[in-house]
């Protein structure tokens, strides 16, 4: 495995990129992010963070297990969240994901696995926790 280290260290950054671009986006950020300054440059990059599906899916749709959960709402999340422009959530962890951070850039929502009232009642509750967000910051 320390031979492997060394040889993706080797290959420059388009090539990893090229590598990296073949495997799920969450687990690049997940894996590459924090492990040295490098990596998570190239795991920062909008390839892997603009557009972001944040479950699993084999037939059926899976929440992030609750320590990769946790580490995205705490670290990841906070630290890309000017190169989010998109997120395909899931039920179970769409509220901690949309309040881990303010989406400044973020364009589109996916909902999967949620009844169109869920989704409805979501969507207005962020609305509404943004408005108010923006306005209290406004009149500081």
């Amino acid at each position: 495995m320390e031979d492997l280290s060394l040889n993706l260290n080797a290959l420059p950054d388009e090539i990893l990129i090229f590598i990296l671009k073949k495997l799920d986006h969450v687990e690049v950020l997940y894996s590459l992010t924090g492990v040295n300054k490098r990596r998570t440059t190239i795991a920062h990059d909008s390839i892997f963070t603009s557009h972001l599906t944040l479950y699993f899916s084999d037939k059926c749709i899976k929440p992030l297990p609750d320590p990769i959960l946790d580490r995205f709402c705490s670290q990841i999340l906070p630290e890309i969240h000017p190169k989010i422009e998109w997120l395909n959530l899931e039920p179970t962890s769409m509220e901690c994901i949309l309040c881990a951070t303010n989406y400044l850039y973020l364009y589109g929502l996916g909902f999967y696995g949620v009844s169109i009232e869920q989704a409805i009642f979501l969507t207005g509750r962020l609305f509404h926790f943004n408005y108010i967000n923006s306005e209290s910051v406004r009149s500081k």
